[in-house]
């Protein structure tokens, strides 16, 4: 019989309960009760175990004046700056969809006890928080936090004020659903089959305000140059290049998303490749490289946002591609390049 992993969750998560608790004289104690020393600086990095972190919370809810409302405040409190890669990736999207994409590849980075996932619907999608587990008060309190701060995260990103259709919990309704009906600003089903937001085709599709204003700079700056070195047909490997790592940031983009943006079909893009002795995984590789050099030269993203925004679910296989392409670590290319 195997030894069962502890889950792990942000010590990032516990300041932000503690900071919407009233009174306020008793947060330095309830930050201490997790032995977080509530002088230190906040470290996401820093994690705690799953079930003493919901014992966290729900202690925080008996503490607050209003318990019932505290996961909603600290879920409106939540900004994408404060969540390093994850916040990055979710800045950076075009629109919601793609930072509900995102979402799936980085949310392990805040927490290993749930992860996130987009499901299809006729009239838009839901965005499912996945966390198994009791459904005592604790993890009852973290899911309605966490499904609030996707809200206000969404609200913040996206360029029209965020509403989802509904909101659906699945434990059963704390007294009453009307505080959070008002906070939500449309219904909210409990005791339903799902923890989810059902957020419409329209919401999703609306472009994100500005993306990440570093990241965007960066690809304005660097893609704009490419751009002017392509030559129509004799630069089509140029081309892919720059749409690719357009999109690596969401993971490696199918080859038929790539050539709709080239305005072929696939098996053309196929072709034309193959005519040229190229293969869509090589110029998948290319663009990596090239995106890695120029953001490892000109940016002072850390190695784990290169390797997220290069497509790599790791950053040691990032680490270990770039010695493969340039025959040294990231970290020496980046000194080297000082």
């Amino acid at each position: 019989m195997g030894v069962q992993q502890l889950g792990r969750v942000t010590s990032l998560f516990a300041h932000k309960v503690v900071r919407q608790v009233e009174p306020s004289d008793i947060r330095a104690e309830l930050l201490a009760s997790v032995g977080i020393d509530p002088d230190e600086p906040v470290d996401s990095a820093r994690m705690l175990v799953d079930r003493d972190y919901y014992a966290f919370f729900g202690r925080c809810a008996a503490a607050d004046s209003d318990g019932r409302s505290l996961p909603l405040r600290v879920g409106a409190s939540m900004r994408c700056r404060e969540f390093g890669t994850f916040g990055l990736a979710w800045r950076a999207a075009a629109n919601l969809r793609g930072s509900y994409d995102r979402s799936e590849r980085y949310g392990r980075l805040l927490t290993t006890v749930s992860t996130y996932d987009v499901e299809p619907a006729e009239d838009g999608a839901f965005m499912h928080l996945r966390r198994e587990g009791e459904r005592d008060l604790g993890l009852r309190l973290s899911n309605e936090a966490s499904l609030a701060s996707l809200a206000a995260m969404s609200d913040e990103a996206s360029s029209e004020p965020f509403r989802p259709l509904a909101v659906h919990f699945r434990h059963a309704v704390p007294g009453s659903s009307a505080a959070h009906e008002e906070h939500f600003g449309c219904p909210v089903h409990f005791s339903s089959d799902r923890d989810a937001l059902h957020v419409s085709e329209r919401t999703l599709r609306t472009p994100n305000r500005v993306g990440d204003s570093d990241m965007a700079s960066f690809f304005d700056t660097h893609l704009a140059a490419e751009v002017a070195q392509v030559d129509d047909d004799s630069s089509l490997d140029r081309q892919l290049q720059i749409e690719i790592s357009r999109a690596l940031s969401e993971g490696v983009p199918p080859l038929s998303d790539i050539a709709r943006c080239l305005g072929m079909s696939g098996r053309t893009l196929q072709r034309r490749l193959s005519e040229r002795g190229f293969s869509y995984q090589s110029v998948v590789d290319e663009s990596r490289r090239r995106l890695a050099r120029q953001m490892l030269r000109d940016t002072d993203a850390s190695l784990l946002e290169i390797a997220f925004m290069t497509g790599f679910a790791e950053q040691s296989s990032f680490s270990r591609a770039f010695r493969r392409w340039e025959g040294q670590t990231p970290r020496s290319y980046r000194l080297s390049s000082l």
